[in-house]
């Protein structure tokens, strides 16, 4: 995406999102841009909606929230609060562009997949309640860029329809998170096992779209083969806002950009035997020593060879094909046995 690779075999991509966490601030956004590349993340994420694009205003009941941390809410309301101002967005882009930072946006109707289209963002993300949306989602994929789809609460037979009607409509590059639709999530909730299922079910790349309060839940989604993390961010949660509680400050962020990159690199791939970097290492292994002067002619025994350190004789292995042959000639205390002390 937007030049770096993504997959298995590469280093893990950490997507710092914005969501509603300038609190109706254009510095702040554009300061959470900033910090997002200093700490390392691959790319920053906007949400691309407004109020009415998202829900009606309307005062009954059913508009109203009725738990987490938007309990009491009326929709509409909060997301007149949580929205980033479409004016902004081609601002926020060129400021990522600027430091080197990927910005991309998640479109929640059809009319801001072409407002991002003008803007010419390089992916999209698909949010986890929009991904039965087949108008949407045939949309995204008609533009023929990378698509990211968290998978929420739907079910298996609705991300293999959802990803039918991507690959229909022209998606070609497809990425599905495992993501619990929960505002914090528990790690009990997270299954992230379900990870590399995706990956092979579907022939895609698989990461993890984390809402839970600490970072271990994504080292863990990267161990187990996720290829992108996803979290939310906030310059201090102090600062409160929509999104606040679930998501993570700067040290934070900058620590996960470090863990995930050693679990990845310590992932390695299936490996046997001596690494470049235990090389050093190979003298400390036992070997086959002279442990008492041996006089030419003199035979070989378990009081005058052992397998000691350091590891520069013969494989203990060796040892009972060196027992009772004579030696060539005089040999030290502490010489290492090779074959050519065998007479």
């Amino acid at each position: 995406m937007a030049g770096r690779a993504i997959g298995p075999d590469e280093p893990p991509y950490v997507i710092a999102e914005i969501s509603g966490n300038h609190n109706g601030k254009y510095e702040r956004a554009a300061e959470l841009v900033r910090l997002a590349a200093e700490c390392g993340a691959d790319a920053v994420k906007l949400q691309t909606y407004t109020p009415d694009t998202m829900t009606i205003d309307c005062a009954r009941p059913e508009f109203s929230i009725g738990a987490g941390p938007w309990a009491g809410r009326n929709l509409h309301d909060l997301y007149r609060e949580a929205h980033t101002p479409w004016d902004w967005q081609p601002r926020l882009k060129e400021l990522a562009d600027e430091i080197g930072i990927t910005l991309f946006s998640t479109p929640f109707d059809e009319s801001a997949v072409d407002f991002l289209e003008a803007m010419d963002v390089p992916a999209y993300k698909v949010a986890s309640f929009e991904n039965t949306d087949v108008a949407l989602l045939e949309r995204v994929a008609a533009t023929g860029k990378p698509v990211i789809v968290s998978t929420g609460m739907a079910s298996l037979a609705e991300i293999s329809d959802s990803v039918e009607h991507l690959r229909a409509a022209g998606c070609r590059e497809l990425a599905l998170l495992r993501c619990c639709s929960a505002y914090p999530a528990p790690p009990r909730a997270m299954h992230l096992r379900t990870i590399p299922h995706l990956a092979e079910t579907f022939d895609v790349v698989a990461g993890l779209s984390d809402h839970t309060l600490s970072n271990e839940v994504a080292v863990t989604a990267v161990a187990l083969g996720a290829s992108i993390v996803e979290k939310h961010f906030i310059g201090a949660r102090s600062d409160g806002g929509p999104d606040a509680a679930f998501s993570i400050e700067p040290d934070e962020l900058a620590s996960l950009v470090a863990s995930i990159q050693a679990a990845s690199a310590a992932c390695g791939r299936v490996h046997y035997g001596r690494s470049d970097v235990e090389e050093e290492s190979r003298v400390f292994r036992r070997s086959l020593f002279v442990v008492e002067d041996v006089a030419a002619g003199q035979p070989f025994t378990r009081e005058n060879v052992r397998a000691i350190r350091p590891g520069h004789g013969l494989p203990p292995k060796h040892l009972g094909e060196v027992l009772g042959r004579r030696a060539a000639r005089a040999v030290p205390r502490g010489t290492p046995v090779s074959w050519d002390l065998l007479g």
